[in-house]
């Protein structure tokens, strides 16, 4: 079965922005990933290959206020990442957009998460 180019070519675009772009302990990579249903946010450290912090929509506190994967919710998830790197130390971080184009949801979870105190 022949895959989709439409994944095809987005997992070109994430291969291409994976050569450039990686984390450090001191600076790690802010990743996100939008799923049909849900939305996925994470600090990764690429040196030591540990996830440093980590939320979603299926976090219990988000889920409890019905967080959803559209424009609405996607700002109530990056406020939650920051301040989850903040209170593990993060202040820096490399955005990592996962083959994305910086627009709509992608540019909103960035500029949120930059309100919120994370440097990029």
């Amino acid at each position: 079965m022949k895959p989709k180019l439409k994944t095809v070519l987005q997992k070109k675009r994430r291969w291409r922005i994976r050569k450039k772009v990686s984390g450090t302990a001191e600076r790690p990579r802010l990743t996100v990933h939008f799923s049909g249903k849900h939305l996925y946010a994470q600090c990764i450290d690429d040196e030591a290959g540990k996830t440093l912090v980590f939320t979603s929509t299926l976090d219990k506190e988000l889920r409890d206020k019905k967080v959803k994967n559209n424009l609405e919710g996607v700002p109530t998830v990056a406020k939650a990442l920051a301040e989850k790197a903040k209170a593990a130390g993060i202040e820096r971080v490399v955005f990592d957009r996962a083959g994305r184009i910086y627009h709509g949801r992608v540019k909103l979870f960035a500029d949120t998460a930059r309100e919120n105190g994370l440097e990029f």
